[in-house]
């Protein structure tokens, strides 16, 4: 029986449910891993090795590889997860979340200060029926 997942239509926005969870899994225990220091150190010394240690898609390596957290999410990456992957890097949670954006780390910060982004956006698809 299929479930129905309304919320699958929010533009611009990829929840993290179960069907995400499944997809994602060794992506967010590769992530996870990383709180390990000799597992980081394992990583930046040779990445690609690292990965290959794990059963992730060859899509999934190719965004790690590339910083990609928006494709990483897509892909079923739990952000509280690919935060490690930005920590084993140097960066602040402020820094990861930024580089998800248009905004640069300041930038995406004065917004936050201001009240966030205007909600204007965030609607479901059938919402936008019949707009201009």
């Amino acid at each position: 029986m299929a479930v129905d997942k309304p919320y699958l239509n929010i533009p611009g926005t990829t929840v993290f449910d179960t069907d995400q969870a499944a997809k994602g899994y060794y992506l967010n225990q590769f992530a996870m891993s990383l709180m390990n220091a000799e597992n980081r150190e394992r990583f930046k010394t040779d990445e690609a090795a690292y990965l290959e240690d794990w059963a992730m898609t060859e899509q999934q390596r190719d965004a790690v590889a590339a910083r990609d957290f928006n494709q990483m999410i897509e892909l079923g990456g739990n952000i509280y997860f690919l935060a490690k992957i930005g920590a084993t890097d140097g960066l602040n949670y402020l820094q990861i979340v930024s580089s998800m954006t248009s905004n640069d780390a300041e930038g995406h910060a004065e917004m936050m200060r201001n009240g966030g982004r205007t909600p204007e956006g965030n609607r479901y698809l059938h919402e936008w029926e019949g707009r201009d």
